[in-house]
């Protein structure tokens, strides 16, 4: 029965539970028994990092970002996903709604986060985490379709949304690339890879091809990353 609190202890089951799926995991797996020397330790370590979290117990004393960076070879964009994949199975298995859906966005915002410092704006053209369907926010406008022909000349070059607009760009058919002004290079975008506008940030896209694309219009941050 999912638990409806958490407590030091429920915090170090629930990770046993968590990293011994990320050990049968194919791809991450072999990433992980070839970076981490003895898991007993690796595990007291986490717990101290998610007490201090959930609890600010002030338990973990360590720099998760440094020693990320060290492995940024291992570590590669796409296994963030997977493991936030795991991690949002875990706790929607073993915590109350309540509890797991603030512990599966802050772990969004730390994978974004490390991401970001292992390898750049570039590995991150989209939000990490995706809500559940009842959380997600409807836009409040959603632009027409536009292919080649028809994308106004205005996405094309440098351009912002106002104070407190953001907007996510819908890629329907092909590829576009999108570049925010925080990106060494431009992000691809493809149907499975949306793109997140910030509120007043400068960016353009420009044309790789025939393509088709929407941009919606929120009042809030539709994904959750913000903060």
């Amino acid at each position: 029965m999912p638990s409806s609190e958490l407590d030091d202890a429920g915090i170090a089951r629930l990770l046993a539970l968590f990293y011994q799926r990320v050990r049968q995991d194919r791809h991450l797996g072999p990433v992980f028994e070839g970076i981490v020397a003895d898991w007993g330790e690796h595990l007291v370590r986490l717990e101290e990092f998610w007490s201090s979290v959930m609890l600010t117990s002030a338990r973990y004393k360590g720099n998760p970002v440094a020693m990320h960076v060290l492995h940024s070879a291992e570590i590669r964009p796409f296994m963030f996903e997977r493991w936030l994949d795991i991690w949002r199975q875990t706790t929607d298995d073993m915590l109350d709604p309540a509890i797991a859906r603030p512990m599966q966005v802050k772990a969004a915002r730390i994978a974004e986060r490390l991401s970001l410092a292992m390898h750049g704006p570039k590995a991150i053209p989209a939000p990490i985490y995706r809500p559940e369907a009842d959380e997600r926010l409807e836009p409040y406008r959603v632009s027409p379709a536009f292919d080649e022909t028809t994308i106004p000349p205005a996405l094309l070059r440098d351009h912002a949304t106002k104070a407190g607009v953001w907007g996510i760009i819908r890629v329907l058919d092909g590829t576009i690339r999108y570049w925010p002004d925080d990106a060494r290079q431009p992000l691809t975008l493809d149907s499975a890879t949306p793109g997140l506008i910030r509120p007043g940030q400068p960016h353009h896209l420009s044309l790789t091809g025939s393509v088709r694309l929407q941009v919606e219009f929120y009042d809030r941050d539709p994904v959750g990353l913000s903060s």
